[in-house]
């Protein structure tokens, strides 16, 4: 199901949106190709020859003709945490609060999913500090509550918060004491001088053999290809208030390349530290994080 960052702001019931999205979701799997990721099947694993066929379920198979056997709650032993950035630039763009929007509305999508596959599921947020985190929980009741914890954010206008994402990052990762997903939905923006403290950081979330994906948020147009108008702007830094006034034209080659290498040199550390990096468009549909998050979740298995 295809929704709309002004829809979702309009409805306001993170529940019942997560519940259709992932819904559409699970329907538009079953009739692709990609039955490996079917939800459908998330208490259940491929039988192997040899096992016992006392687990084999006969209903999947004649729905499927592939055997797979139960596989009960106390197996399915996935802990995830989802990591949001509630900063003040996430509320960009300002008519439409588009990348916190996106990022609410994935987190409540993967909650949705991780409860219905019986994973379990935390969520911290955080801004200049971390400001809330939840425990790791597989009930329905601990997902409903992560939803309310997210429809409440939704509410919520700018705070003028920065951004410290690296003492943060390096504050979960301590806090984490078990294998983990952790999912971490960012734009990724953070002053300049700080690149090396947020790789390290990064980094330390990886400890203990914990698996990281970072989905990150940018409005694609405006943040990456820096297309506006030629005419003035006065632009407004969303974290620190600052206010510069420019034609984009002037500068629009120089910011291209400067972002280009950042995202270039993002790639580089990711890929080094084995870390799954999606850069998302707050205008892609939200079915890519559920797609990215499901071929995380089969590599890990």
């Amino acid at each position: 199901m295809d929704i709309s960052l002004k829809h979702i702001r309009e409805i306001g019931n993170i529940e019942l949106l997560a519940r259709q999205m992932v819904e559409g979701f699970i329907t538009g799997l079953h009739k692709s190709p990609y039955h490996g990721f079917s939800v459908e099947f998330a208490e259940h694993q491929l039988y192997n020859s040899g096992e016992s066929t006392r687990h084999i379920d006969w209903k999947v198979f004649a729905k499927t003709d592939r055997l797979y056997t139960k596989k009960y709650e106390e197996e399915t032993n996935l802990r995830c945490h989802l990591v949001l950035d509630c900063s003040s630039s996430m509320y960009y763009p300002q008519h439409s609060k588009g990348k916190i929007t996106f990022s609410i509305m994935a987190a409540a999508a993967l909650t949705y999913l991780l409860q219905k596959q019986r994973d379990a599921v935390g969520i911290f947020t955080f801004t200049d500090r971390l400001d809330i985190q939840t425990p790791v929980r597989s009930t329905s009741t601990h997902a409903h509550k992560i939803l309310l914890i997210l429809e409440r954010l939704l509410k919520k206008d700018a705070q003028n918060k920065s951004t410290s994402i690296a003492p943060v990052l390096h504050e979960i990762a301590q806090k984490i004491h078990k294998r983990s997903l952790v999912i971490l939905l960012t734009d990724m923006f953070h002053n300049q001088n700080q690149h090396e403290e947020v790789f390290t950081a990064l980094q330390h979330l990886k400890h203990q053999k914990n698996e990281v994906l970072i989905f990150h948020i940018t409005d694609h147009d405006t943040e990456l290809n820096f297309e506006f108008e030629d005419r003035p702007y006065e632009f407004i830094d969303l974290e620190s208030g600052a206010k510069t006034r420019l034609v984009p034209g002037q500068i629009k080659n120089s910011y291209q390349t400067a972002m280009k290498q950042y995202l270039q040199e993002l790639r580089m550390k990711c890929n080094q530290f084995k870390i799954d990096l999606v850069e998302v468009d707050v205008k892609d549909p939200f079915q890519k994080v559920l797609t990215q998050y499901l071929i995380k979740r089969a590599r890990m298995k």
